[in-house]
């Protein structure tokens, strides 16, 4: 099943040896045994098979959940597909999106009268969503011109909280990851604390995902000798994203990162 799952995702890659073509993001689709998963994928807008490129997987949020395989570019689509074509950031990027009934992250989350109760488990199986996530990334990494070294994840909202869950379920993978108003179990951060660096976001006056759970991960990340970078916001609400991708040296940031 693994050799068949790799076989297809190279057949994405079947090119000539250097290939200039218009940047866009492809739609594609994972089968992970039965369960679907639309994504989208970037190319570097100069793709060479014999050069290596670092791979950056982005999760988005609840309300980007669905099957269009559109939704999930709505925050964030621009600024990364910018980068690829100003060619200043060359690297594959992975797009993918969560069904309706299902979540990134492994947790009890209630909604009732605009509020949500979030509940992190500690350790347990992931998602039939995230289980897909991870066995795309999986596939991806064995692709021969992907640098093992450089490999980034980040997303925002539910997909912060599938961030820090996939840093615990792959702390060996990693060279940065971003969560951005997300949260995760604290105790499952021994797991990949000073494996690689984060940078945390969150806005302070957030009513949807309390900040009290990035401030709760980036205390339990610098009780185990970690030093994440973690940009709190006053004043800004559920949508620090937009701060986020304000940073001046956001993508530098994570792209100057290797293990």
């Amino acid at each position: 099943m693994k050799i068949r799952k790799l076989l297809t995702i190279c057949l994405l890659f079947v090119l000539p040896l250097t290939v200039t073509a218009q940047v866009e993001f492809e739609k594609q689709n994972f089968n992970n045994d039965g369960n679907s998963l639309p994504y989208r994928l970037l190319k570097p807008k100069n793709f060479e098979a014999g050069k290596k490129y670092p791979l950056m997987l982005f999760l988005h949020g609840a309300g980007e959940r669905g099957s269009d395989n559109e939704k999930q570019l709505v925050h964030g689509g621009n600024l990364f597909l910018n980068a690829i074509e100003s060619d200043q950031y060359p690297s594959l990027m992975i797009f993918p999106q969560c069904p309706t009934d299902d979540y990134w992250a492994n947790a009890d989350i209630k909604r009732s009268e605009g509020k949500i109760d979030i509940k992190f488990k500690n350790g347990g199986e992931p998602t039939k969503a995230l289980e897909a996530v991870l066995a795309l990334l999986d596939s991806m990494v064995q692709l021969p011109f992907i640098d093992k070294n450089r490999i980034y994840v980040g997303g925002l909202s539910m997909g912060g909280m599938g961030t820090f869950e996939l840093c615990y379920r792959r702390p060996d993978l990693f060279a940065a990851a971003f969560p951005i108003c997300g949260g995760g179990h604290p105790e499952m951060v021994k797991l990949y604390a000073n494996k690689f660096p984060l940078w945390i976001f969150h806005g302070e006056e957030d009513n949807v995902v309390s900040a009290e759970f990035s401030k709760e991960m980036v205390k339990a990340l610098e009780a185990e000798g970690a030093k994440p970078r973690f940009s709190l916001y006053p004043g800004v609400n559920h949508n620090s994203w937009d701060n986020a991708f304000a940073e001046p040296d956001f993508l530098q940031w994570i792209f100057s990162q290797s293990k």
